[in-house]
């Protein structure tokens, strides 16, 4: 029989950290990198649904780094000395790509001059969905920064980024 998923150890609504320690399920922690997690899930819908490789490719791309920042999240500041020495962490490197991104949409979108209704295809709108998920996301990171709780000013930089880029990913995605 092959190994349950469920370990109960949630049943008392706390959940673990990376490299331990416990906090609630409603945690800010957890409601930042809950965001994240649903971003990353909406963002697989979009991927499912575009036609275009060019969007597939850079919503994996984003996909993949979206969960250094939910590892990130997950870790406790006092052992981010253990983050940095397993996995990746965001970098500046990261932050200049998705400008990079963004600038080369900005040269092949013309945004109209009044707010965009999301919705133009099942593509563009998961982006837009994912896109909103991500900006919870930055405000409960924003509220760890403010706590003194998280310890890497590029995560805020980059998830401010990252939401740009998917504003103009789902612009790229419906355009003519």
């Amino acid at each position: 029989m092959a190994k349950p998923i469920y370990t109960k150890y949630g049943d008392q609504g706390q959940t673990g950290l990376l490299y331990g320690g416990r906090v609630s399920k409603a945690n800010e922690r957890t409601e930042a990198y809950g965001a994240i997690d649903e971003t990353v899930s909406a963002l697989g819908l979009a991927k499912a649904l575009s036609p275009l490789e060019y969007v597939r490719t850079h919503i994996d791309r984003l996909q993949r780094e979206l969960f250094t920042v939910g590892a990130e999240l997950a870790t406790d500041p006092l052992e981010r000395e253990k983050l940095i020495k397993h996995f990746t962490v965001i970098t500046p490197e990261m932050t200049a790509a998705l400008e990079h991104a963004i600038d080369g949409l900005t040269a092949e979108v013309k945004l109209p001059p009044e707010f965009i209704i999301p919705g133009g295809s099942p593509a563009s709108a998961a982006i837009d969905v994912a896109r909103t998920a991500l900006r919870r996301a930055e405000r409960r990171a924003v509220a760890l920064s403010d706590a003194s709780l998280l310890d890497s000013p590029e995560l805020l930089r980059y998830l401010n980024r990252a939401s740009d880029f998917l504003f103009m990913l789902a612009r790229y995605q419906d355009k003519p």
